[in-house]
């Protein structure tokens, strides 16, 4: 089977966790109210429980987000649990702006973290995903990321350990 550069294989074959990417299409940013970030918030962790998704971080911005998650059992349900949330929110962002059909999303990267200092770098990247494009001094102060929820949860010592490795390195479609 050969690989097109614009529709990235999805190997969600393995139990594990997953890093998923996210982006509009065009880079449009459709979701650029607090309403809107809110509504696509929302709609992330309802969806990620009705498919048992155990979310660890999640970043979400007006034109991508950036999630990390233990699969289920089973993880091929991955493109069923996107694809409702696509779709979903994609209709709601359309009806508030009376265009129907309008094409929201274009596609989606996921990649299966196998390795300890991955899921940790990524873990830093993804909550500070808000601070990287600008948008807050403090991943903390940004309402749509998990690094609030983060720093209330974990233990101390393993928020130091995550806020403490570099994500220069990180690999991950984020040119949004």
């Amino acid at each position: 089977m050969q690989h097109w550069p614009h529709a990235p294989a999805h190997k969600t074959l393995a139990c594990g966790t997953y890093m998923v990417t996210a982006g509009t299409y065009n880079k449009l940013l459709h979701f650029n109210t607090p309403d809107r970030l809110q509504y696509l918030h929302d709609s992330l962790l309802s969806l990620a429980e009705q498919y048992q998704w155990e979310l660890q971080a999640w970043a979400i911005l007006s034109n991508h987000y950036h999630f990390i998650a233990r699969s289920p059992q089973d993880p091929k349900n991955l493109p069923a649990f996107l694809s409702n949330l696509h779709v979903h929110t994609a209709k709601y962002v359309n009806q508030q702006d009376n265009t129907p059909n309008r094409k929201v999303w274009w596609q989606y990267w996921d990649s299966h973290i196998t390795y300890q200092y991955s899921y940790l770098a990524r873990l830093n990247y993804v909550n500070k995903n808000p601070v990287r494009h600008g948008l807050v001094a403090e991943a903390a102060e940004y309402p749509w990321c998990s690094a609030s929820w983060f720093q209330k949860t974990s233990q101390l010592a393993f928020c130091k350990t995550v806020n403490n490795f570099k994500i220069d390195n990180v690999h991950v479609v984020d040119d949004f």
